[in-house]
């Protein structure tokens, strides 16, 4: 199912043994656009410390509850590697944090989730302390991670002129994949939105605060328009994806990942 993400925050971590805290904030991949990990709040029982949940513990997201499960005990996240939330997420820390909990790597394998196209498709691995610190020793520096409340109020660029900006984004629940971004089209066509497929995106400039979208203005004005209060279906994903031309994700979702053109220009 395809939701907002701004439905993560807010919704309550329930744990095997009990409530562990609220969702925070949200972690995307910028290379493959996927959601890596939430921040979670986690109250007076853990002195109101914050941790990280991966996609790979989650077993449901009761959205009409706003609750989502985790197969995870209260005591492994009180033991969980810590984090500080204030600065970037590490690769040495994700490696860490993916090995205490025996997930794999998912940079490591071809797919989205590395050797799957969601978490559900992958395979817990068992990680003895010694393997666990080669990995650690030997993983990048570099880190892809972004927080959607960051990227939110980026100015999009199309190939011929800028169109507005981000105000959002739509996952897939089940593969914790970036569907579209959320554009609202400001100045340039007020009172309208638009989404855009990540996969349409040509460069990321962090630094500027910019998207460019491989789009020009005249295709976008005659796209079909998003609006909030209608649901978003996949007879609409359909229109959308005829109108530009593009293959639609679900026929790719087997295949190895993308990679997207990033700047820090």
């Amino acid at each position: 199912m395809l939701t907002n993400t701004t439905h993560l925050k807010g919704l309550v971590i329930r744990a095997t043994d009990g409530e562990i805290g609220t969702v925070d904030q949200i972690y995307f991949d910028d290379e493959s656009w996927a959601i890596r990990y939430l921040t979670v709040k986690t109250g007076g029982w853990l002195e109101d410390r914050k941790i990280l949940i991966s996609p790979f513990s989650v077993t449901n997201v009761d959205w009409p509850a706003k609750r989502l499960d985790v197969a995870l005990t209260k005591e492994q996240v009180k033991d969980s590697p810590s984090i500080d939330t204030e600065r970037p997420v590490s690769r040495q820390y994700e490696t860490e944090y993916l090995g205490y909990y025996g997930y794999p790597n998912y940079w490591n394998g071809s797919y989205l989730w590395g050797e799957g196209a969601s978490p559900g498709m992958t395979t817990r691995i068992d990680s003895p302390q010694k393997v666990l610190s080669e990995r650690i020793r030997r993983a990048s520096m570099d880190s892809h991670l972004r927080s959607t409340g960051a990227v939110t109020g980026y100015h999009i660029e199309a190939m011929d002129g800028e169109i507005g900006h981000v105000a959002g984004f739509f996952m897939d629940d089940e593969t914790w994949a970036i569907r579209y971004l959320e554009v609202a089209t400001r100045n340039w066509w007020p009172g309208k939105k638009v989404l855009f497929s990540p996969a349409w995106v040509q460069k990321v400039s962090w630094i500027n605060s910019k998207v460019d979208i491989g789009l020009y203005r005249d295709a976008i004005q005659t796209a079909p328009l998003f609006v909030d209060s209608v649901p978003l279906t996949r007879e609409y994903e359909d229109r959308l994806y005829r109108h530009y031309g593009r293959p639609p994700y679900w026929v790719h979702d087997d295949e190895p990942k993308p990679v997207l053109s990033l700047s820090t220009a």
